[in-house]
């Protein structure tokens, strides 16, 4: 029977990456897109999770399991999603740092870190209530009996040779005392990292400011926190940039922010702005990565994953939808970085496109007709441009395809007799 022992008797052969990167001031994304994302009613199939926590590391280099924790699925739920998390452990261990999810029971630790067990750095997340109003609805028990049982899972698992992670569900609304004092010892006992969940979404901006400060200062040098949080307000991104300044090195997020109910923060938002942004946010000299990741895989990833869950990328989602990079009026014509934050060609790889709407001027149509291999003289511009907000207005639909322009371009190019 595997006996309680302090970190120190780790440390020699459990060398802990995730830990590792985090107690350096570098960061760690908890990957949540496979499985919070489910809770988002979506489903990823086995292959696609292996080639989405292939390509996700990728971003990294040879540093993607210092970058990246995949959390791959929540065994439990039945066998199928028990063999996909096997699968991404076995398949994709050496790009990312695998993990599963399970409740705080024995069993389920056990069952976790069997889907896990073989990847190099593989690891489990205990999820276990903080609050007492989560603790009797999840244990039927005080939060302090069961954060005080979260030490047993912590023996289990690493019992199985599987780092472990402790996650305090509705920590928002916990005693912050009692957690402090239970990441502690926990950490003590072998936990890798303490994560701290808003599990329904409800902190504004300054009370996650204030809660991982606070919690930062409670606790230990050895202790390594993690945020995971819900953006049922909107607020998932600004709270977790607040988590990460107050010292926070290790973040939930998901792509395209698909997570139960309304999503948590978005990993194409939180990683180009810790990425573009890292000294604006948290100071000069920042530096949080091992290898900088690679910004133009971004664009490509958040397709798969569209083109996987169903879930659309809009006009208006932001680093990886459609409008960006995209021009329709004059003066951002001539003058695309004045009406930009960002480079989108350099920083994402994104080609700039010129879009034919109803607020197109002359000079747009122009390079719109250019490309379609007309050169227009005035009269032809003013007459075309006047169908083009004509046809817009009478379709009520802003954007007029190339090869609509083409067609009305080519009738009237056309001698009469032949028409």
């Amino acid at each position: 029977m595997f006996m309680g022992r302090t970190r120190s008797g780790y440390e020699e052969a459990f060398v802990d990456l995730v830990r590792e990167s985090a107690q350096a001031g570098r960061m760690v994304l908890w990957e949540e897109s496979a499985r919070d994302g489910a809770q988002g009613k979506t489903l990823m199939s086995a292959d696609f999770r292996v080639r989405l926590a292939r390509a996700q590391g990728a971003l990294f280099g040879a540093d993607g399991p210092r970058h990246v924790v995949f959390a791959a699925g929540f065994p439990a739920v039945c066998r199928e999603e028990f063999d996909a998390t096997r699968r991404v452990a076995l398949e994709a261990g050496d790009a990312v740092t695998p993990a599963a999810v399970c409740r705080g029971t024995t069993a389920d630790v056990r069952q976790a870190c069997a889907s896990v067990a073989g990847a190099p750095g593989a690891r489990v997340m205990v999820v276990v209530p903080a609050s007492e109003v989560m603790a009797d609805v999840m244990v039927h028990r005080p939060a302090a009996q069961a954060l005080t049982a979260a030490a047993d899972f912590v023996d289990a698992a690493r019992a199985e040779g599987t780092h472990v992670d402790i996650c305090f569900a509705d920590a928002t609304r916990a005693d912050v005392g009692l957690m402090a004092d239970h990441a502690t010892s926990l950490t003590a006992a072998g936990a890798g990292t303490v994560v701290l969940a808003d599990t329904v979404g409800r902190l504004l901006t300054h009370e996650a400011t204030s809660l991982f400060t606070d919690l930062h200062s409670r606790v230990t040098d050895e202790v390594v926190l993690a945020s995971h949080l819900h953006n049922d307000l909107g607020l998932g991104l600004p709270n977790t940039l607040a988590a990460i300044t107050a010292g926070t090195r290790v973040a939930a997020c998901s792509w395209l922010g698909i997570a139960e109910r309304s999503g948590m923060v978005a990993t194409e938002q939180l990683l180009f702005l810790l990425s573009q942004r890292a000294e604006d946010l948290l100071g000069p000299g920042t530096a949080l990565w091992h290898t900088p990741p690679d910004l133009t895989g971004v664009p490509p990833i958040a397709r798969m994953v569209a083109e996987e869950t169903g879930i659309p990328l809009t006009v208006t989602t932001p680093i990886v939808g459609t409008g960006v990079g995209t021009i329709s009026t004059g003066t951002p014509f001539a003058h695309p970085r004045t009406f930009e934050p960002y480079d989108p060609h350099e920083v994402l790889g994104i080609e700039p496109t010129v879009l034919l709407t109803h607020l197109a001027s002359a000079r747009v149509l122009r390079a719109v007709a250019h490309r379609l291999g007309h050169d227009l003289t005035g009269e032809e511009t003013a007459a075309a441009l006047d169908w083009v907000k004509s046809e817009a207005y009478r379709r009520n639909h802003a954007h007029i395809p190339d090869a609509d322009l083409a067609g009305f371009l080519n009738s009237r190019n056309t001698p009469a007799a032949t028409r």
